[in-house]
């Protein structure tokens, strides 16, 4: 246990640098560590709600959250996040989404480069687009136990939504309220199947991403090259995303 808190640790340090959770290789690490995959969401959720929480509370206080540009994304996406949360699915297919999903952000993060400013300025994202795609984010996050804001910062920058800071401020609070909403419908599935008790067990990792998460966010508003900590996060994302496809490929062939 005290191996697995200090991996949530330094994963906690990389993601909050770059203003992300971490929820989806909290998952990841635990599998890997054996944990039961039915409570694995639940403890993952936690973590990000831990770790994000004082980042949005400090973009909200700089008046970076505009609030509503971002409430079509979040209309549509915490009940999806809840609906999704709902979804009782196999180990199997747990473990192939949280994989593919890995691998897809950790190639994210690996070849992403600084936004360019749009020359033409930032545009307002019509109301069915942010519910379309916020509903589709909800719903994956809530499956598997992520924030779903490492997929929801490439879109907003695609769609010239707003400056980064704004964005990183947006995917703060969109973590935060997905984690929030697919927690409760976690929690609902695991029913009476003594889940609480399982989680306790890993009560060591809350701590550990508490004081990771405070000590990213510190470093990402230092003179530490973001460049650097993605390329860091990235290597750390595909090495347990190619872990567990490979755990995967093992169930099914």
């Amino acid at each position: 246990m005290p191996l697995l808190a200090l991996l949530f640790f330094i994963t906690a340090v990389l993601y909050a640098s770059v203003g992300f959770g971490g929820g989806s290789t909290y998952n990841a690490l635990l599998v890997l560590h054996g944990a039961d995959y039915r409570i694995l969401p639940s403890i993952a959720l936690i973590c990000n709600i831990i770790v994000v929480t004082g980042g949005a509370l400090r973009f909200s206080r700089a008046g970076h959250l505009d609030w509503r540009a971002l409430l079509p994304w979040i209309a549509a996406s915490v009940p999806a996040a809840w609906i999704g949360g709902r979804i009782p699915i196999s180990e199997t297919v747990f473990i192939a989404v949280l994989g593919l999903t890995l691998l897809a952000a950790g190639v994210r993060l690996a070849f992403e480069r600084p936004p360019a400013t749009p020359g033409g300025g930032f545009r307002q994202t019509s109301a069915s687009i942010a519910i379309t795609i916020g509903g589709a984010l909800g719903f994956v996050s809530g499956l598997v136990g992520i924030g779903g804001g490492i997929f929801l910062a490439p879109v907003l920058y695609l769609l010239r939504w707003g400056d980064p800071r704004k964005i990183a401020a947006a995917c703060s609070l969109f973590i935060l309220v997905n984690s929030l909403s697919g927690l409760a419908g976690q929690a609902m599935k695991l029913g009476d199947l003594g889940g609480i008790s399982m989680i306790v067990e890993y009560w060591m990792v809350f701590p550990a991403v508490l004081i990771g998460g405070q000590i990213g966010s510190r470093l990402g508003a230092s003179k530490l090259s973001p460049v650097t900590v993605k390329r860091l996060t990235a290597a750390l994302i595909l090495y347990v995303a190619i872990r567990l496809l490979w755990r995967w490929g093992r169930f099914v062939f």
